[in-house]
Protein backbone atom coordinates (compact mmCIF):
# COMPACT_ATOMS: atom_id res chain seq x y z
CA UNK A 1 0.00 0.00 0.00
CA UNK A 2 1.05 3.55 -0.67
CA UNK A 3 1.17 5.73 2.44
CA UNK A 4 0.84 9.52 2.47
CA UNK A 5 1.53 11.42 5.68
CA UNK A 6 0.26 14.91 6.40
CA UNK A 7 2.31 15.70 9.47
CA UNK A 8 0.78 19.10 10.22
CA UNK A 9 -2.55 17.47 11.00
CA UNK A 10 -1.19 14.07 12.08
CA UNK A 11 -3.01 12.22 9.33
CA UNK A 12 -1.99 9.15 7.31
CA UNK A 13 -3.74 7.97 4.14
CA UNK A 14 -3.22 4.49 2.72
CA UNK A 15 -4.09 3.66 -0.86
CA UNK A 16 -3.93 0.61 -3.07
CA UNK A 17 -5.45 -0.11 -6.46
CA UNK A 18 -6.40 -3.80 -6.63
CA UNK A 19 -5.84 -5.99 -9.67
CA UNK A 20 -9.47 -5.62 -10.70
CA UNK A 21 -9.07 -1.82 -10.64
CA UNK A 22 -10.85 -1.08 -7.36
CA UNK A 23 -9.35 2.01 -5.69
CA UNK A 24 -9.09 1.45 -1.93
CA UNK A 25 -8.39 4.28 0.52
CA UNK A 26 -7.93 3.79 4.24
CA UNK A 27 -7.70 6.62 6.79
CA UNK A 28 -6.93 5.29 10.28
CA UNK A 29 -8.22 7.55 13.04
CA UNK A 30 -7.66 5.77 16.32
CA UNK A 31 -8.91 8.69 18.40
CA UNK A 32 -12.51 7.72 17.58
CA UNK A 33 -14.48 4.60 18.36
CA UNK A 34 -16.27 4.25 15.05
CA UNK A 35 -15.70 3.11 11.46
CA UNK A 36 -17.24 4.70 8.39
CA UNK A 37 -17.20 2.94 5.01
CA UNK A 38 -18.38 4.19 1.62
CA UNK A 39 -18.45 2.16 -1.59
CA UNK A 40 -18.78 4.66 -4.43
CA UNK A 41 -19.54 4.28 -8.13
CA UNK A 42 -18.40 7.16 -10.34
CA UNK A 43 -21.90 7.27 -11.74
CA UNK A 44 -24.56 9.87 -11.12
CA UNK A 45 -27.72 11.25 -12.64
CA UNK A 46 -25.91 13.30 -15.30
CA UNK A 47 -24.42 10.18 -16.94
CA UNK A 48 -27.43 9.53 -19.14
CA UNK A 49 -25.84 9.10 -22.61
CA UNK A 50 -22.93 6.70 -22.95
CA UNK A 51 -21.62 3.69 -24.85
CA UNK A 52 -22.66 0.62 -22.81
CA UNK A 53 -20.18 -2.12 -22.02
CA UNK A 54 -19.84 -4.48 -24.98
CA UNK A 55 -21.56 -2.10 -27.43
CA UNK A 56 -20.35 0.48 -29.95
CA UNK A 57 -23.19 3.02 -30.20
CA UNK A 58 -24.31 5.69 -27.75
CA UNK A 59 -27.36 4.81 -25.64
CA UNK A 60 -29.62 7.30 -23.87
CA UNK A 61 -30.90 5.96 -20.56
CA UNK A 62 -34.10 7.17 -18.86
CA UNK A 63 -33.53 10.05 -16.46
CA UNK A 64 -33.37 9.01 -12.81
CA UNK A 65 -32.01 5.56 -13.58
CA UNK A 66 -28.88 5.99 -11.42
CA UNK A 67 -31.14 6.67 -8.42
CA UNK A 68 -33.46 3.80 -9.42
CA UNK A 69 -30.45 1.46 -9.64
CA UNK A 70 -29.35 2.49 -6.16
CA UNK A 71 -32.77 1.45 -4.84
CA UNK A 72 -32.76 -1.89 -6.64
CA UNK A 73 -29.34 -3.02 -5.43
CA UNK A 74 -30.89 -3.44 -1.99
CA UNK A 75 -33.12 -6.17 -3.46
CA UNK A 76 -31.39 -9.49 -2.80
CA UNK A 77 -32.03 -12.73 -4.64
CA UNK A 78 -32.06 -14.51 -1.26
CA UNK A 79 -34.72 -12.16 0.04
CA UNK A 80 -32.36 -10.82 2.73
CA UNK A 81 -32.73 -7.19 3.78
CA UNK A 82 -29.42 -5.29 3.98
CA UNK A 83 -30.88 -2.79 6.45
CA UNK A 84 -31.79 -5.61 8.84
CA UNK A 85 -28.39 -7.26 8.41
CA UNK A 86 -26.46 -4.12 9.37
CA UNK A 87 -28.84 -3.27 12.22
CA UNK A 88 -28.40 -6.76 13.66
CA UNK A 89 -24.64 -6.34 13.32
CA UNK A 90 -24.51 -3.08 15.26
CA UNK A 91 -24.20 -0.76 12.28
CA UNK A 92 -26.32 1.75 10.39
CA UNK A 93 -26.36 1.82 6.60
CA UNK A 94 -27.72 3.86 3.74
CA UNK A 95 -27.09 4.92 0.15
CA UNK A 96 -27.42 8.08 -1.93
CA UNK A 97 -27.23 9.30 -5.51
CA UNK A 98 -26.32 12.77 -6.68
CA UNK A 99 -25.36 14.32 -10.00
CA UNK A 100 -21.91 12.73 -10.07
CA UNK A 101 -21.82 9.64 -7.88
CA UNK A 102 -23.76 6.86 -6.18
CA UNK A 103 -22.51 5.56 -2.87
CA UNK A 104 -23.40 2.84 -0.38
CA UNK A 105 -22.32 3.16 3.23
CA UNK A 106 -22.33 1.75 6.71
CA UNK A 107 -20.96 2.98 10.02
CA UNK A 108 -20.40 1.15 13.26
CA UNK A 109 -17.47 0.08 15.44
CA UNK A 110 -18.19 -3.65 15.64
CA UNK A 111 -18.25 -6.70 13.34
CA UNK A 112 -16.24 -4.89 10.68
CA UNK A 113 -15.22 -7.98 8.69
CA UNK A 114 -18.79 -9.26 8.37
CA UNK A 115 -20.13 -5.80 7.55
CA UNK A 116 -17.65 -4.90 4.85
CA UNK A 117 -17.96 -8.30 3.20
CA UNK A 118 -21.72 -7.91 3.16
CA UNK A 119 -21.51 -4.39 1.71
CA UNK A 120 -19.19 -5.51 -1.10
CA UNK A 121 -21.28 -8.60 -1.80
CA UNK A 122 -24.69 -6.98 -2.06
CA UNK A 123 -23.48 -4.08 -4.23
CA UNK A 124 -21.59 -6.46 -6.53
CA UNK A 125 -24.44 -8.94 -6.95
CA UNK A 126 -27.36 -7.23 -8.74
CA UNK A 127 -30.73 -8.96 -8.96
CA UNK A 128 -33.23 -7.29 -11.28
CA UNK A 129 -36.48 -8.88 -12.47
CA UNK A 130 -39.46 -7.52 -14.37
CA UNK A 131 -41.55 -7.92 -11.23
CA UNK A 132 -39.25 -6.19 -8.73
CA UNK A 133 -38.55 -3.34 -11.17
CA UNK A 134 -42.27 -2.67 -11.65
CA UNK A 135 -42.82 -2.74 -7.90
CA UNK A 136 -40.16 -0.08 -7.35
CA UNK A 137 -41.65 2.38 -9.85
CA UNK A 138 -44.61 3.34 -7.68
CA UNK A 139 -42.33 3.79 -4.65
CA UNK A 140 -40.04 6.22 -6.49
CA UNK A 141 -42.95 8.08 -8.13
CA UNK A 142 -44.38 8.70 -4.65
CA UNK A 143 -40.95 10.01 -3.60
CA UNK A 144 -40.97 12.31 -6.64
CA UNK A 145 -44.39 13.69 -5.67
CA UNK A 146 -43.10 14.50 -2.18
CA UNK A 147 -40.26 16.50 -3.76
CA UNK A 148 -42.79 18.48 -5.79
CA UNK A 149 -44.56 19.50 -2.57
CA UNK A 150 -41.33 20.96 -1.18
CA UNK A 151 -40.94 24.59 -2.36
CA UNK A 152 -37.17 24.69 -1.88
CA UNK A 153 -36.56 21.44 -3.81
CA UNK A 154 -39.01 22.44 -6.52
CA UNK A 155 -37.51 25.93 -6.80
CA UNK A 156 -34.00 24.49 -7.06
CA UNK A 157 -35.08 22.03 -9.77
CA UNK A 158 -36.88 24.71 -11.78
CA UNK A 159 -33.86 27.05 -11.62
CA UNK A 160 -31.65 24.28 -12.99
CA UNK A 161 -34.18 23.40 -15.69
CA UNK A 162 -34.49 27.05 -16.70
CA UNK A 163 -30.71 27.51 -16.78
CA UNK A 164 -29.45 24.58 -18.87
CA UNK A 165 -30.27 23.61 -22.45
CA UNK A 166 -28.34 20.35 -23.02
CA UNK A 167 -26.56 19.42 -19.80
CA UNK A 168 -28.47 16.58 -18.04
CA UNK A 169 -27.89 18.42 -14.76
CA UNK A 170 -31.11 20.25 -15.63
CA UNK A 171 -33.12 17.09 -14.81
CA UNK A 172 -33.72 16.17 -11.13
CA UNK A 173 -31.59 13.31 -9.80
CA UNK A 174 -34.77 11.32 -9.17
CA UNK A 175 -35.83 11.73 -12.83
CA UNK A 176 -39.22 12.44 -14.35
CA UNK A 177 -42.35 10.39 -13.82
CA UNK A 178 -42.48 9.45 -17.51
CA UNK A 179 -38.90 8.18 -17.50
CA UNK A 180 -39.29 6.32 -14.20
CA UNK A 181 -42.25 4.42 -15.66
CA UNK A 182 -40.19 3.45 -18.72
CA UNK A 183 -37.26 1.82 -16.88
CA UNK A 184 -36.74 -1.91 -17.52
CA UNK A 185 -34.47 -4.51 -15.97
CA UNK A 186 -32.48 -4.48 -19.23
CA UNK A 187 -31.84 -0.74 -18.76
CA UNK A 188 -30.65 -1.36 -15.21
CA UNK A 189 -28.25 -4.16 -16.19
CA UNK A 190 -26.89 -2.03 -19.04
CA UNK A 191 -26.09 0.82 -16.66
CA UNK A 192 -24.81 -1.47 -13.93
CA UNK A 193 -22.44 -3.39 -16.23
CA UNK A 194 -21.05 -0.14 -17.61
CA UNK A 195 -20.52 1.88 -14.44
CA UNK A 196 -20.27 -0.60 -11.56
CA UNK A 197 -17.07 -2.30 -12.64
CA UNK A 198 -14.48 -2.20 -9.78
CA UNK A 199 -12.21 -0.02 -11.94
CA UNK A 200 -14.89 2.71 -11.81
CA UNK A 201 -15.42 2.45 -8.05
CA UNK A 202 -13.84 3.72 -4.85
CA UNK A 203 -13.86 1.97 -1.47
CA UNK A 204 -13.03 4.28 1.43
CA UNK A 205 -12.64 3.25 5.08
CA UNK A 206 -12.05 5.79 7.83
CA UNK A 207 -11.96 5.43 11.58
CA UNK A 208 -10.56 3.06 14.17
CA UNK A 209 -8.98 0.52 11.81
CA UNK A 210 -5.66 -1.20 11.07
CA UNK A 211 -4.81 -0.68 7.37
CA UNK A 212 -2.87 -3.94 6.83
CA UNK A 213 -5.66 -6.00 8.30
CA UNK A 214 -8.33 -4.14 6.32
CA UNK A 215 -6.67 -4.48 2.93
CA UNK A 216 -6.33 -8.26 3.34
CA UNK A 217 -10.06 -8.59 4.08
CA UNK A 218 -10.89 -6.58 0.95
CA UNK A 219 -8.44 -8.46 -1.27
CA UNK A 220 -9.79 -11.79 -0.09
CA UNK A 221 -13.34 -10.69 -0.94
CA UNK A 222 -12.46 -9.42 -4.39
CA UNK A 223 -10.21 -12.31 -5.40
CA UNK A 224 -13.15 -14.70 -5.14
CA UNK A 225 -15.23 -12.78 -7.70
CA UNK A 226 -15.20 -12.65 -11.48
CA UNK A 227 -15.69 -9.38 -13.35
CA UNK A 228 -15.74 -8.60 -17.05
CA UNK A 229 -12.69 -6.90 -18.54
CA UNK A 230 -11.90 -3.29 -17.68
CA UNK A 231 -13.14 -0.86 -20.29
CA UNK A 232 -13.01 2.82 -21.08
CA UNK A 233 -16.32 4.50 -20.29
CA UNK A 234 -17.33 6.93 -23.01
CA UNK A 235 -19.91 9.50 -21.90
CA UNK A 236 -21.48 12.01 -24.28
CA UNK A 237 -20.20 15.57 -23.98
CA UNK A 238 -22.63 18.44 -24.45
CA UNK A 239 -22.16 21.79 -26.15
CA UNK A 240 -23.93 23.84 -23.51
CA UNK A 241 -24.46 27.52 -24.42
CA UNK A 242 -23.81 30.27 -21.88
CA UNK A 243 -27.29 31.77 -22.09
CA UNK A 244 -30.05 30.52 -19.81
CA UNK A 245 -33.16 28.83 -21.20
CA UNK A 246 -35.70 31.15 -19.54
CA UNK A 247 -35.05 34.44 -17.78
CA UNK A 248 -38.07 34.38 -15.49
CA UNK A 249 -40.80 32.13 -14.11
CA UNK A 250 -43.56 32.84 -11.61
CA UNK A 251 -46.01 30.32 -10.20
CA UNK A 252 -48.06 29.60 -7.09
CA UNK A 253 -47.98 26.85 -4.51
CA UNK A 254 -48.68 26.29 -0.84
CA UNK A 255 -46.22 28.72 0.78
CA UNK A 256 -46.93 31.41 3.37
CA UNK A 257 -44.21 33.83 2.18
CA UNK A 258 -43.10 34.18 -1.46
CA UNK A 259 -39.90 32.27 -2.28
CA UNK A 260 -37.38 33.97 -4.56
CA UNK A 261 -34.63 32.10 -6.43
CA UNK A 262 -31.93 33.63 -8.61
CA UNK A 263 -29.67 31.41 -10.71
CA UNK A 264 -26.43 32.75 -12.22
CA UNK A 265 -24.95 30.58 -14.97
CA UNK A 266 -21.20 31.19 -15.27
CA UNK A 267 -18.85 29.80 -17.92
CA UNK A 268 -15.55 28.96 -16.18
CA UNK A 269 -13.68 27.42 -19.14
CA UNK A 270 -11.60 30.52 -19.82
CA UNK A 271 -10.53 30.67 -16.16
CA UNK A 272 -9.53 26.98 -15.86
CA UNK A 273 -6.36 27.65 -17.88
CA UNK A 274 -5.02 29.84 -15.06
CA UNK A 275 -7.02 28.82 -11.99
CA UNK A 276 -7.91 25.28 -10.93
CA UNK A 277 -11.55 24.31 -10.52
CA UNK A 278 -10.95 23.82 -6.81
CA UNK A 279 -9.55 27.36 -6.47
CA UNK A 280 -12.51 28.79 -8.40
CA UNK A 281 -14.86 27.17 -5.89
CA UNK A 282 -12.85 28.58 -2.98
CA UNK A 283 -12.89 32.08 -4.45
CA UNK A 284 -16.60 32.04 -5.30
CA UNK A 285 -17.50 30.55 -1.94
CA UNK A 286 -15.50 33.25 -0.19
CA UNK A 287 -17.05 35.97 -2.35
CA UNK A 288 -20.60 34.81 -1.64
CA UNK A 289 -19.93 34.38 2.08
CA UNK A 290 -18.56 37.89 2.43
CA UNK A 291 -21.44 39.32 0.40
CA UNK A 292 -24.42 37.31 1.65
CA UNK A 293 -23.63 35.63 4.98
CA UNK A 294 -25.74 36.47 8.02
CA UNK A 295 -23.13 38.94 9.32
CA UNK A 296 -22.62 40.80 6.04
CA UNK A 297 -23.51 44.50 5.80
CA UNK A 298 -25.79 43.75 2.87
CA UNK A 299 -27.92 41.25 4.82
CA UNK A 300 -28.00 43.50 7.89
CA UNK A 301 -29.29 46.31 5.69
CA UNK A 302 -32.02 44.10 4.20
CA UNK A 303 -33.19 43.16 7.70
CA UNK A 304 -33.15 46.75 8.92
CA UNK A 305 -35.36 47.75 5.98
CA UNK A 306 -37.61 44.73 6.72
CA UNK A 307 -37.11 43.34 3.24
CA UNK A 308 -36.22 39.96 4.79
CA UNK A 309 -36.67 38.51 8.25
CA UNK A 310 -34.37 35.50 7.85
CA UNK A 311 -30.99 34.95 6.23
CA UNK A 312 -30.72 34.12 2.55
CA UNK A 313 -29.28 30.83 1.27
CA UNK A 314 -26.79 30.32 -1.51
CA UNK A 315 -25.06 27.37 -3.15
CA UNK A 316 -22.59 26.65 -5.95
CA UNK A 317 -23.27 23.78 -8.37
CA UNK A 318 -20.50 22.22 -10.46
CA UNK A 319 -21.84 21.79 -14.01
CA UNK A 320 -18.65 20.95 -15.96
CA UNK A 321 -17.82 23.97 -18.10
CA UNK A 322 -20.31 26.06 -16.13
CA UNK A 323 -20.93 26.85 -12.49
CA UNK A 324 -24.43 27.64 -11.28
CA UNK A 325 -24.81 30.00 -8.32
CA UNK A 326 -28.26 29.80 -6.73
CA UNK A 327 -29.41 32.42 -4.22
CA UNK A 328 -32.70 31.97 -2.35
CA UNK A 329 -34.70 34.27 -0.08
CA UNK A 330 -38.17 34.46 1.47
CA UNK A 331 -39.76 37.91 1.15
CA UNK A 332 -42.90 39.77 0.17
CA UNK A 333 -40.76 42.32 -1.68
CA UNK A 334 -39.82 39.94 -4.46
CA UNK A 335 -38.93 42.32 -7.28
CA UNK A 336 -37.00 44.59 -4.96
CA UNK A 337 -34.81 41.85 -3.52
CA UNK A 338 -34.00 40.48 -6.99
CA UNK A 339 -32.85 43.95 -8.02
CA UNK A 340 -30.78 44.47 -4.87
CA UNK A 341 -29.08 41.06 -4.98
CA UNK A 342 -28.31 41.49 -8.67
CA UNK A 343 -26.72 44.87 -8.02
CA UNK A 344 -24.73 43.58 -5.04
CA UNK A 345 -23.28 40.51 -6.74
CA UNK A 346 -21.94 42.65 -9.60
CA UNK A 347 -19.94 44.91 -7.28
CA UNK A 348 -16.53 43.66 -6.18
CA UNK A 349 -15.90 45.85 -3.15
CA UNK A 350 -14.05 43.22 -1.12
CA UNK A 351 -10.75 44.44 0.32
CA UNK A 352 -7.66 42.44 1.19
CA UNK A 353 -8.57 42.31 4.90
CA UNK A 354 -11.92 40.67 4.11
CA UNK A 355 -10.12 38.27 1.79
CA UNK A 356 -7.49 37.27 4.35
CA UNK A 357 -10.10 36.72 7.06
CA UNK A 358 -12.00 34.41 4.74
CA UNK A 359 -8.78 32.63 3.79
CA UNK A 360 -8.11 31.91 7.48
CA UNK A 361 -11.66 30.64 7.92
CA UNK A 362 -11.13 28.18 5.03
CA UNK A 363 -8.06 26.80 6.77
CA UNK A 364 -9.94 26.58 10.06
CA UNK A 365 -12.86 24.74 8.40
CA UNK A 366 -10.50 22.30 6.69
CA UNK A 367 -8.67 21.58 9.93
CA UNK A 368 -12.01 20.97 11.63
CA UNK A 369 -12.96 18.64 8.78
CA UNK A 370 -9.75 16.68 9.28
CA UNK A 371 -11.07 15.55 12.66
CA UNK A 372 -14.22 14.03 11.15
CA UNK A 373 -14.01 10.51 9.73
CA UNK A 374 -17.16 11.23 7.73
CA UNK A 375 -15.86 14.42 6.10
CA UNK A 376 -12.46 12.89 5.38
CA UNK A 377 -14.13 9.89 3.79
CA UNK A 378 -16.45 11.92 1.58
CA UNK A 379 -13.63 14.22 0.48
CA UNK A 380 -11.75 11.31 -1.12
CA UNK A 381 -14.52 10.33 -3.55
CA UNK A 382 -15.30 13.96 -4.36
CA UNK A 383 -11.64 14.73 -5.08
CA UNK A 384 -11.27 11.68 -7.32
CA UNK A 385 -14.45 12.40 -9.27
CA UNK A 386 -13.80 16.13 -9.84
CA UNK A 387 -9.98 16.41 -9.77
CA UNK A 388 -8.81 12.82 -10.36
CA UNK A 389 -6.50 13.11 -7.37
CA UNK A 390 -6.77 13.25 -3.59
CA UNK A 391 -5.29 16.17 -1.67
CA UNK A 392 -5.28 16.73 2.08
CA UNK A 393 -2.57 19.37 2.14
CA UNK A 394 -4.93 22.05 3.44
CA UNK A 395 -2.09 24.47 4.18
CA UNK A 396 -0.75 24.30 0.64
CA UNK A 397 -4.22 24.65 -0.90
CA UNK A 398 -5.13 27.61 1.28
CA UNK A 399 -1.77 29.34 0.92
CA UNK A 400 -2.11 29.17 -2.87
CA UNK A 401 -5.15 31.46 -2.69
CA UNK A 402 -4.18 35.06 -3.36
CA UNK A 403 -6.00 38.39 -3.55
CA UNK A 404 -4.81 39.29 -7.06
CA UNK A 405 -6.06 36.02 -8.52
CA UNK A 406 -9.33 36.40 -6.62
CA UNK A 407 -9.87 39.86 -8.12
CA UNK A 408 -8.99 38.69 -11.61
CA UNK A 409 -11.63 35.97 -11.39
CA UNK A 410 -14.44 38.01 -9.80
CA UNK A 411 -13.88 41.07 -11.98
CA UNK A 412 -14.12 39.00 -15.16
CA UNK A 413 -17.16 36.89 -14.31
CA UNK A 414 -20.25 37.62 -16.37
CA UNK A 415 -23.20 37.74 -13.97
CA UNK A 416 -25.66 38.69 -16.71
CA UNK A 417 -26.67 35.15 -17.67
CA UNK A 418 -29.27 34.65 -14.98
CA UNK A 419 -32.74 33.27 -14.41
CA UNK A 420 -35.20 34.20 -11.67
CA UNK A 421 -38.04 32.26 -10.09
CA UNK A 422 -40.78 33.50 -7.77
CA UNK A 423 -43.06 31.10 -5.92
CA UNK A 424 -46.08 33.02 -4.69
CA UNK A 425 -48.63 31.81 -2.11
CA UNK A 426 -51.82 30.23 -3.43
CA UNK A 427 -53.90 33.14 -2.13
CA UNK A 428 -51.92 35.46 -4.41
CA UNK A 429 -53.25 33.42 -7.31
CA UNK A 430 -56.79 33.93 -5.99
CA UNK A 431 -56.18 37.66 -5.51
CA UNK A 432 -54.94 37.93 -9.08
CA UNK A 433 -58.21 36.38 -10.27
CA UNK A 434 -60.15 38.96 -8.29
Amino acid sequence: MNKTEIKKIDLSIYNEKLENGLDVYIIPKNTVNDIYVTFTAKYGSINTEFIPYGETEFYKSPSGIAHFLEHKLFEQKTGDDPFSFFANNGASNNAATNYNKTYYLFSGPDNFKENINYLLNFVQDPYFTDKNVEKEKNIIIQELKLYKDNPFRLGFQKIMFNSFHENPIKIPVIGTEEDIKSITKEDLYKCYNTFYHPSNMILTISGNVEPDEIIEIIKSNQENKKFHDKHEIKIKQYNEPDEVVAEEEIFNMNVSIPNVFIGYKINIEKFIEKISRKQIFYYLNGFLNIKFSSISKFIENLKEKEIINNDIDFMIINAKKHIEIIIQADTFKTKEIIKLIDEEIKINNIDINDFNRKKKSFLSSNLYMSESIYSLNDKISNDLIFDNEVSFDFYKTTDALNFEQFNELINNIDFNNKTTLIINPLDACQNNKD
